[in-house]
């Protein structure tokens, strides 16, 4: 194979990978407009569209699909080769494309941005945050992290966490105005911050347990939104109640006395947050330099 060839096909991967010319082309260093004119020619030489495009996304044709399902393993197994190799030099480097739950990138992965990147300074990570439970595999992510009972089917999964406590909070000030709920049926007197689900639309039903009974229910509020940093806000504002993991920026506001938990003893746990990854032969070397960093191991290479 040519240079020429080998680089139209490395384009080719990488556009179908991210989805996207422009991130494609800040992958590899070039142009969009010079990506463009990459793509252009290997389509002239196999004499098919590859991609097709519009003005919002860009995805393989049915040609496209079968030729990146032929060469993306390969070019795997080559980027894996040349990462183990510069592993063994100490020059690691590569890029990592990681799908995860925003809580999990607010609580494990921002906080360690920075000390990843000081041990590894030439591998780039590739980080989107996604409540929306997508396909690691059909998306082209290294890794996922999720809640443990969420996990994709076939995947080799690593605990990041203990389990995560569900917590009922709401400010001093909307208690004092309407009373501390005593049972999960007194939310029906209450207004609550409501959680929209990614994956569907439809508003989370709050869950509660307690000695062996278990009740789930629809609550009503003022505000209904899909993002933590919202529900908790219109908490402190004393809007409502609002159901939160408590790890997830509810701990240091409860511990202040910004917050009240309410319903304590009907509170739930869930699965800690999980790494997951495909069933795999060889784990990439720089998908364990990223696990190790989330779970606080001495960074090294």
């Amino acid at each position: 194979m040519r240079g020429s060839e080998y680089a139209e096909l490395k384009a080719f991967v990488a556009v179908v990978e991210r989805q996207s010319f422009a991130r494609a082309a800040e992958h590899l260093g070039l142009s969009p407009s010079a990506l463009s004119q990459t793509i252009r020619q290997l389509e002239s030489r196999i004499g098919a569209r590859l991609l097709n495009r519009t003005t919002r996304s860009v995805a393989p044709s049915a040609s496209g699909e079968r030729l990146y399902q032929r060469i993306a393993p390969l070019f795997r197994e080559m980027t894996a080769a040349v990462s183990e190799a510069s592993e063994a030099t100490g020059q690691v480097r590569g890029t990592l494309r990681i799908n995860t739950l925003g809580i999990a990138a607010r609580t494990l992965i921002g906080p360690r941005l920075a000390r990843f990147h000081q041990a590894h300074p030439e591998v780039l990570l590739d980080i989107v945050v996604d409540d929306t439970l997508t396909d690691i595999v059909a998306g082209r992510f290294d890794a996922g992290i999720r809640v443990g009972g969420r996990l994709e089917k076939d995947m080799i999964a690593v605990r990041l966490t203990p389990d995560l406590d569900m917590v009922a909070v709401a400010s001093p000030d909307y208690l004092a105005r309407r009373g501390t709920p005593r049972t999960p049926e007194d939310l029906h007197d209450h207004a609550c911050i409501n959680w929209r689900l990614q994956t569907d639309g439809r508003h989370y039903r709050w869950e509660f347990e307690r000695k062996g009974q278990r009740l789930d229910m629809a609550v009503n509020g003022p505000v209904v939104t899909n993002h933590a940093d919202i529900g908790i806000a219109a908490a402190l504002e004393g809007l409502g109640i609002a159901y939160h993991f408590e790890r997830d920026g509810v701990a240091e506001h409860l511990s202040q006395g910004r917050l009240v938990q309410v319903l304590a003893d009907w509170s739930i746990s869930r699965p800690g947050l999980f790494l997951y990854y495909p069933n795999r032969q060889h784990r990439p070397a720089l998908l364990g330099m990223f696990i190790d960093c989330l779970l606080d191991r001495p960074q090294g290479v």
